[in-house]
Protein backbone atom coordinates (compact mmCIF):
# COMPACT_ATOMS: atom_id res chain seq x y z
CA UNK A 1 0.00 0.00 0.00
CA UNK A 2 1.39 3.37 -0.76
CA UNK A 3 2.35 5.74 1.77
CA UNK A 4 -0.23 8.76 2.21
CA UNK A 5 0.77 12.43 1.89
CA UNK A 6 -2.66 13.44 4.04
CA UNK A 7 -1.37 15.32 7.35
CA UNK A 8 -2.30 12.89 10.03
CA UNK A 9 -4.36 15.47 11.89
CA UNK A 10 -6.61 16.34 9.20
CA UNK A 11 -7.16 12.49 8.44
CA UNK A 12 -7.85 11.54 11.67
CA UNK A 13 -10.40 15.39 12.33
CA UNK A 14 -11.87 14.08 8.82
CA UNK A 15 -12.66 10.22 9.97
CA UNK A 16 -13.75 11.56 13.21
CA UNK A 17 -16.12 13.86 11.48
CA UNK A 18 -17.31 11.78 9.09
CA UNK A 19 -18.22 8.73 11.20
CA UNK A 20 -21.99 8.16 11.28
CA UNK A 21 -23.91 10.69 12.85
CA UNK A 22 -21.27 12.09 14.64
CA UNK A 23 -22.00 15.33 12.32
CA UNK A 24 -25.02 15.37 13.23
CA UNK A 25 -25.33 14.83 16.98
CA UNK A 26 -22.39 18.03 17.04
CA UNK A 27 -25.14 20.06 15.00
CA UNK A 28 -27.92 19.11 17.35
CA UNK A 29 -25.68 20.06 20.39
CA UNK A 30 -24.89 23.41 18.88
CA UNK A 31 -28.15 24.21 20.53
CA UNK A 32 -27.43 24.09 23.40
CA UNK A 33 -26.94 21.33 26.41
CA UNK A 34 -29.45 18.28 25.88
CA UNK A 35 -30.69 15.41 27.59
CA UNK A 36 -30.24 11.76 25.59
CA UNK A 37 -33.79 11.36 24.83
CA UNK A 38 -34.07 14.80 23.24
CA UNK A 39 -31.00 14.27 21.23
CA UNK A 40 -32.37 10.64 20.21
CA UNK A 41 -35.87 11.83 19.14
CA UNK A 42 -34.48 14.09 16.84
CA UNK A 43 -32.00 11.49 15.32
CA UNK A 44 -33.44 8.33 13.49
CA UNK A 45 -30.71 6.24 15.64
CA UNK A 46 -30.84 3.72 17.89
CA UNK A 47 -29.96 4.60 21.83
CA UNK A 48 -27.22 1.76 21.59
CA UNK A 49 -25.12 3.52 18.92
CA UNK A 50 -26.24 6.86 20.23
CA UNK A 51 -24.67 5.94 23.29
CA UNK A 52 -21.88 5.02 21.79
CA UNK A 53 -21.18 8.01 19.06
CA UNK A 54 -21.80 10.14 22.77
CA UNK A 55 -18.32 7.69 24.01
CA UNK A 56 -16.62 8.78 21.30
CA UNK A 57 -17.40 12.05 21.19
CA UNK A 58 -16.56 12.39 25.26
CA UNK A 59 -12.99 10.42 24.28
CA UNK A 60 -12.25 12.63 22.10
CA UNK A 61 -13.08 15.86 24.48
CA UNK A 62 -15.97 17.38 22.03
CA UNK A 63 -18.63 16.79 24.33
CA UNK A 64 -19.01 16.65 28.01
CA UNK A 65 -21.46 14.25 29.82
CA UNK A 66 -23.14 15.87 32.70
CA UNK A 67 -24.65 14.47 35.56
CA UNK A 68 -27.44 15.79 38.27
CA UNK A 69 -27.65 14.24 41.41
CA UNK A 70 -31.82 14.47 41.03
CA UNK A 71 -34.19 11.54 41.55
CA UNK A 72 -34.60 10.68 38.79
CA UNK A 73 -31.01 10.89 37.81
CA UNK A 74 -30.92 13.42 34.95
CA UNK A 75 -27.94 13.30 32.65
CA UNK A 76 -26.92 16.48 30.29
CA UNK A 77 -24.76 16.65 27.17
CA UNK A 78 -23.13 19.67 25.54
CA UNK A 79 -20.19 20.78 23.86
CA UNK A 80 -17.20 21.69 25.27
CA UNK A 81 -14.80 24.57 23.78
CA UNK A 82 -13.44 22.38 21.52
CA UNK A 83 -16.93 20.74 20.55
CA UNK A 84 -17.88 24.47 19.70
CA UNK A 85 -15.30 25.11 17.47
CA UNK A 86 -16.74 23.16 15.22
CA UNK A 87 -19.88 25.24 14.68
CA UNK A 88 -17.95 27.27 11.61
CA UNK A 89 -17.56 23.95 9.81
CA UNK A 90 -20.94 22.40 10.97
CA UNK A 91 -22.67 25.80 9.44
CA UNK A 92 -20.46 25.95 6.38
CA UNK A 93 -21.77 22.33 5.93
CA UNK A 94 -25.33 23.72 6.11
CA UNK A 95 -24.93 26.18 4.04
CA UNK A 96 -23.37 24.23 1.58
CA UNK A 97 -26.38 21.43 1.48
CA UNK A 98 -28.54 24.23 1.47
CA UNK A 99 -27.20 25.97 -1.99
CA UNK A 100 -26.10 22.63 -3.52
CA UNK A 101 -28.63 19.30 -2.12
CA UNK A 102 -31.62 19.62 -3.77
CA UNK A 103 -34.88 18.64 -1.11
CA UNK A 104 -35.47 16.02 -3.51
CA UNK A 105 -32.28 14.50 -3.30
CA UNK A 106 -31.65 15.11 0.53
CA UNK A 107 -34.90 13.08 0.89
CA UNK A 108 -33.85 10.21 -1.25
CA UNK A 109 -30.35 10.11 0.72
CA UNK A 110 -32.03 9.71 4.37
CA UNK A 111 -33.93 6.96 3.36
Amino acid sequence: MEQSDLCPRVQKGMDLIGKRWIGLIIYQLLAGPQRFCAVQAALPISGRLLSERFKDLEYEGIVTRVVYPEIPVRIEYSLTEKGRALEPVVREIQKWSQEWIPMEQAAVLSE
